[in-house]
């Protein structure tokens, strides 16, 4: 059925190009490609008009494109031409405060650089780049980069944490960081302006869209994530590149977040956080949406950095359900296959057939569920030994159940598997079979109810 489904979606995306006419340039509408002018204005004319006329191509040349935030409107094809280069302004004035949804909750943030929200059948393909300027609008810890980058930034101005070990673009974002602690959730007594850097815009945000097409295209450096769908339906992505420095907070390759219908396929990702991730809102917002995301198919995907190649979580609590992930390969990344969520989170996730995927050189675990993310491992006592009391099941509960990984072969690991369910919903029907494992550690489970095991080698490290 996910082949059909996928098959539909790439003939639906080819019937979108060629039903987009007619073709106008950026350039028919006053841009300028000299890395100088802002082409915010020719942007919006020409996207308005094409709109205006029933859909069609907005296409950009050769060039360095300077830009605000671009929005996309149904029927609209933007085409980057090969040596197009669309850089997006770091200055605060072009990004407004708007409403909108990140890492599940419901939040005001900074415009997304490229968005559309309702819109149907629009497209971005080419085999030209978006930059997002993001090392204008991140956070740097000191650890975490080489010298001649905390150099750079120094360079810049901005602000030093007190111990000096993480540099902040201006004092509004120092103050909110101070507030948010690990959150992207300030304390809302601060003045928003103030803070406008700490509400940090993703690259690309599609909310509310029908039948989208990203096709070809490298997105780059963004401020947050890159690419966010949310709440959209009918998705095809296939063979764009995503890249953000290895030390990007928040640096998320794709994030499919409560959609129906989506086909990822023949992409690259090296990222500075998840690279493929799948969401469905957090919490109480999340189960009040009550989204789930659905209906994907994920293949012939390569992901270099990252803290995990493939993920469901943590935000999953509108459910996530039948997901088909194969044929990819992950090299060098923190975990391999990442499942996570914790108490509080609710939702279902079920029915993940993961198959043919091929690891080397991961630096955590291979496959790892983890239900007590960010939260106190259920082996553990306190620091005066009393283990915690059992909660009830209920609908802030969540529940992983019925995934089944197949013919995985991993060269490097610290760990091959790593399963910590919750005593009160352990992780079910979990299957893994015909795979090749050489890490350092084994197979290590905790709460799991019918876990079956066919044909699993480990070959210590």
């Amino acid at each position: 059925m996910m082949k059909t489904f996928a098959k539909l979606i790439a003939i639906s995306a080819m019937a979108l190009l060629c039903s987009c006419t007619p073709e106008r340039s950026i350039t028919d509408f006053g841009g300028k490609g000299d890395g100088l002018t802002l082409n915010s204005e020719a942007f919006a004319k020409g996207i308005e008009e094409i709109y205006s006329k029933g859909g069609g191509i907005l296409k950009v040349p050769a060039g360095i494109w300077l830009t605000g935030p671009i929005t996309l409107k149904s029927g609209v094809n933007l085409h980057l031409e090969r040596n197009a280069l669309v850089v997006f302004s770091s200055d605060l004035e072009h990004y407004p405060i708007v409403e909108t949804n990140f890492e599940g909750l419901d939040v005001r943030r900074c415009l997304a650089l490229i968005n559309a929200d309702g819109a149907r059948n629009i497209s971005i393909t080419g085999e030209g780049v978006f930059d997002g300027n993001g090392q204008d609008w991140r956070a740097v810890k000191k650890s975490k980069v080489p010298s001649s980058v905390w150099k750079s930034h120094l360079a810049k101005g901005g602000v030093l944490s007190p111990d000096g070990k993480t540099w902040f673009p201006d004092e509004g974002y120092a103050k909110a960081q101070a507030t948010a602690g690990n959150f992207n959730k300030a304390d809302d007594s601060l003045d928003e302006q103030e803070i406008k850097r700490f509400l940090r815009p993703e690259l690309l945000l599609f909310k509310n869209c029908e039948n989208v097409l990203l096709e070809g295209c490298t997105f780059q450096n963004s401020p947050a994530w890159n690419l966010h769908l949310l709440w959209s339906k009918n998705i095809e992505v296939n063979n764009v590149t995503v890249l953000n420095p290895s030390w990007s907070q928040n640096g998320d390759g794709i994030d499919i977040d409560a959609c129906d219908g989506v086909y990822l396929h023949d992409s690259h990702f090296d990222v500075g956080d998840d690279a493929i991730c799948i969401k469905s809102g957090k919490d109480e917002d999340g189960r009040r949406h009550g989204r789930a995301c659905s209906n994907l198919l994920i293949e012939n995907c390569t992901v270099y950095a990252g803290h995990g190649g493939f993920v469901i979580g943590s935000e999953m609590s509108g459910g996530v359900h039948d997901v088909s992930v194969k044929n990819c390969t992950f090299i060098g990344t923190d975990v391999g296959l990442r499942f996570k969520s914790m108490r509080g989170r609710g939702g279902v996730v079920r029915n993940i057939n993961i198959e043919n995927i091929y690891m080397k050189d991961i630096i955590g675990d291979a496959i790892i569920f983890n239900l007590f993310y960010a939260g106190k491992p259920a082996t553990e006592a306190d620091k005066d030994g009393n283990v915690e009391e059992i909660p009830q099941v209920d609908e802030t509960t969540p529940e992983f159940r019925d995934i089944s990984i197949s013919n995985i072969i991993c060269n490097g690991a610290k760990s091959a598997v790593y399963v910590n369910g919750l005593p009160e919903m352990p992780v079910s029907n979990l299957s893994i079979k015909d795979c090749i494992f050489r890490a350092k550690k084994g197979i290590e489970t905790h709460y799991v109810q019918n876990f079956k095991q066919d044909n699993v080698q480990f070959i210590q490290q």
